[in-house]
């Protein structure tokens, strides 16, 4: 079984059929022998038969005591055999699939964690947990046809030989079963590949549509828009279910012939054998020979269809991973790289004209939210650009290093679930005395205190026990905790009231002292910190310099400074309590 921290290879992706085969090759030895095992034991289902057969024959007719109990011990043992075979065999594809399920798991977060931000922006969230829940389920499943799938081949020729000698119908009639097979069963699986495909993509966007639902579900109260929303995805659930009414009828049909055909094909053989008995063409024995025969093709046989149901399946769930892995981040390493500035250097940005001076506090402002955010975007090389540092291009600096010495702290950041200490640490471990300094410059204080267990309280996934502006300033200590030689803020304060936010500029600007820093705000208490002010227009600076000295000088940045004074984004947060649900 592949090891949690072993390198997954390079998935190939240019298919789903392929995919499926990269992971099949991936566990070469493991998959052969599962193949050899599972022949082993389809083949020696075979013998117990034929030793019936002989023990009829040559020890139960003829009265022979002796014969008889030699027949009978080689049949206890074939049975012990096959019980071992069968063991084997278990255990050998349970690791295949746990292999596989790994290495998917692997491959996807590994893609995941290439695109970063770029995911949310490309894959609905529905789409990502269908693909850890179901998906990666589906994936491992379908390689057990590699084990059982070989095996009943192998048995099914097998069975065939073994039936030529007594009758060349009976061969004829069992080497005929598995295309009559395929006439029947195979439009049924084409059916289901595509029905199962529609059903996976309303399910996707139905999952995501019930987690925008709850993610909002406070504002959504305040607009009145939960009853709308609510009637949307009851809708969609209607149709989910007709989708999973339409993949249950194909399966329905699909695993009644796996148990129907075989009992036909079974009955069809042992009415031939049985008339060749009453004629004296074949013994007794031979008869119970040729019945456990057929008896025993039913496993075989439920095998094909159940391995082309898995295939099918299979072949789907592994094209939604396959369509996740197709995505290209927006921002990878060049072809041929440069080295980082060796220290502090200015970051420019050609696009708008902005720079952002070593060791100072920058503010950039815009009537539109958008132009400033990506600015912080390009200048943290989130998006492609022109943008330099020290000189050197962005994008022919090591991602690695750029993400490493520059953090873009967004407003909207995830965060994540787990003890307040470790949501707020990041990668890095901290002591109580750095946490609870950042937690001061970042006025969350009276978070700390309102927590049951202070710092070791557990934070929802993506802070749901936390009203909005806590959360916000929380980011703000994760950010101040990650201590980045540059660190870019995307609207730090919006969500907090003017008390809080002026704590929150007083903390920013003392603990960000001689450490390059850019925000993006049109508020006038953290403009107030900043040594420079960049003011967009149209999307280019029209002119930088202290706060104070632009209030003065462009009557633009005044009334829209002004006005975001005045006119807050988003309801305040007091920053005093915790919501009623954060303490329970």
């Amino acid at each position: 079984m592949m090891d949690s921290y072993a390198d997954p290879g390079a998935p190939d992706h240019r298919s789903a059929a392929r995919y499926l085969w990269w992971l099949t090759v991936s566990q070469r030895r493991r998959v052969t022998g599962g193949a050899v095992l599972g022949t082993c034991w389809m083949v020696c289902l075979m013998l117990p038969p034929y030793l019936m057969a002989r023990a009829i024959d040559d020890g139960l007719q003829p009265g022979d005591t002796g014969v008889l109990l030699g027949w009978v011990a080689a049949l206890v043992a074939v049975a012990a055999l096959n019980a071992w075979l069968g063991i084997m065999r278990h255990r050998t594809m349970t690791r295949v699939r746990m292999d596989a399920t790994f290495r998917t798991v692997k491959v996807v977060v590994a893609h995941a964690t290439r695109l970063g931000a770029e995911l949310p922006r490309r894959v609905s969230v529905g789409e990502v947990v269908n693909i850890g829940t179901g998906d990666v389920a589906q994936i491992s499943q379908t390689l057990t046809i590699t084990g059982p799938g070989v095996g009943a081949v192998v048995a099914y020729l097998v069975a065939a030989a073994l039936l030529l000698p007594v009758s060349v119908l009976l061969a004829a009639v069992v080497l005929l079963g598995v295309p009559l097979l395929a006439v029947v069963v195979g439009p049924l699986l084409e059916r289901l590949q595509g029905a199962e495909s529609q059903y996976r993509e309303q399910q996707g966007v139905l999952t995501a549509r019930i987690g925008d639902i709850v993610g909002g579900l406070r504002v959504l109260n305040g607009i009145g828009g939960k009853d709308l929303l609510a009637g949307r995805y009851r809708d969609g659930s209607r149709g989910l279910r007709a989708e999973g009414y339409r993949v249950g009828a194909v399966t329905s049909w699909i695993q009644a012939l796996a148990v129907g055909l075989p009992a036909l094909f079974l009955a069809l053989v042992t009415w031939l054998a049985a008339r060749m008995a009453a004629e004296g063409t074949i013994t007794i024995g031979t008869l119970v020979a040729v019945y456990g025969y057929v008896a025993v093709l039913v496993v075989p046989v439920a095998s094909f269809i159940e391995s082309g149901y898995d295939l099918t399946r299979g072949l789907v769930a592994a094209g939604r991973v396959v369509r996740l892995l197709d995505l290209r981040p927006a921002v990878e390493d060049a072809a041929t790289l440069r080295p980082a500035p060796g220290g502090p250097a200015a970051l420019h940005d050609p696009d708008t004209g902005v720079e952002l001076a070593p060791g100072r506090l920058t503010a950039i402002v815009s009537a539109r939210p958008a132009e400033s955010a990506a600015v912080v975007d390009r200048l943290g090389r989130y998006d492609g650009s022109a943008a330099t540092w020290g000189g050197v291009r962005l994008a022919d600096v090591a991602l690695a290093e750029v993400r490493r010495r520059i953090v873009v702290a967004d407003n909207e950041a995830d965060l994540f679930a787990g003890p307040l200490r470790t949501v707020v640490g990041g990668r890095s471990e901290h002591t109580d005395a750095a946490i609870a300094r950042a937690v001061q410059d970042a006025a969350a204080q009276d978070i700390v205190r309102a927590l049951p267990a202070g710092l070791d309280t557990p934070v929802e996934a993506g802070g749901g026990n936390l009203s909005g502006g806590q959360r916000q300033r929380l980011r703000l200590v994760r950010a101040l905790l990650a201590d980045p030689e540059v660190l870019l803020l995307v609207e730090p304060t919006s969500a907090v009231d003017a008390h809080t936010e002026a704590a929150m500029a007083a903390g920013l600007r003392r603990a960000r002292t001689g450490r390059t820093t850019a925000l993006t705000s049109t508020s006038p208490v953290l403009l107030e910190q900043a040594d420079t002010v960049c003011y967009l227009a149209d999307g280019r600076l029209a002119a930088a310099g202290p706060h104070r000295a632009l209030l003065a000088s462009e009557p633009g940045y005044r009334a829209l400074v002004a006005r975001g004074g005045d006119e807050p984004a988003e309801p305040a947060d007091t920053g005093t309590t915790l919501p009623e649900e954060a303490v329970r």
